[in-house]
């Protein structure tokens, strides 16, 4: 059983650039796995998670964007900038900050080494459509969901890569 924490952004993050902003929401959750685990290796977890599989499947249907495995690969290695619906903000040693569809909203992975082992981070970003705005009735209305689905998806992805090491 894994633990999944919600937690404040560190400080080194990426997604940090939002968070500093009043007007955008970021998360931030975290779950401890007792190995070495590469950004790389994160990455393809996550996006391979039975839950996730999910998503993809009705993104798939919606957008007509490359999403098989060739395009993980290359985003997870380094040498790609678009799978399914996300595309590459940023991404620096160990850290991944995707935009999705150029919207809203973003998607934060980072591996951090621990003691004995690696801290995964998963976080989220909404921002405004304008600067200044409020973030609307439909984000509030789905933040509930919205937590619970980060916690299952890491949770997913910590035992997925438990059972790998």
């Amino acid at each position: 059983m894994f633990t999944v924490t919600k937690s404040d952004v560190p400080s080194d993050a990426l997604l940090q650039r939002y968070a500093q902003r009043d007007d955008c929401f970021t998360d931030c959750f975290y779950a401890d796995i007792a190995a070495p685990v590469t950004l790389e290796a994160y990455v393809m977890a996550f996006y391979r998670t039975w839950l996730f599989r999910t998503e993809k499947w009705i993104l798939d249907r919606t957008i007509k964007r490359p999403s098989g495995i060739a395009e993980l690969t290359a985003l997870a290695s380094g040498r790609g900038n678009n799978f399914s619906a996300w595309s590459v903000e940023q991404s620096v040693d160990g850290q991944l900050l995707l935009d999705d569809l150029g919207s809203r909203t973003r998607s934060w992975l980072m591996v951090a080494p621990q003691n004995s082992g690696t801290r995964l981070y998963f976080g989220s970003a909404v921002v405004p459509v304008k600067p200044g705005q409020g973030l609307g009735f439909a984000f509030r209305a789905l933040l509930g969901f919205h937590n619970l689905y980060s916690y299952a998806l890491l949770g997913a992805c910590a035992r997925d890569l438990r059972r790998q090491i």
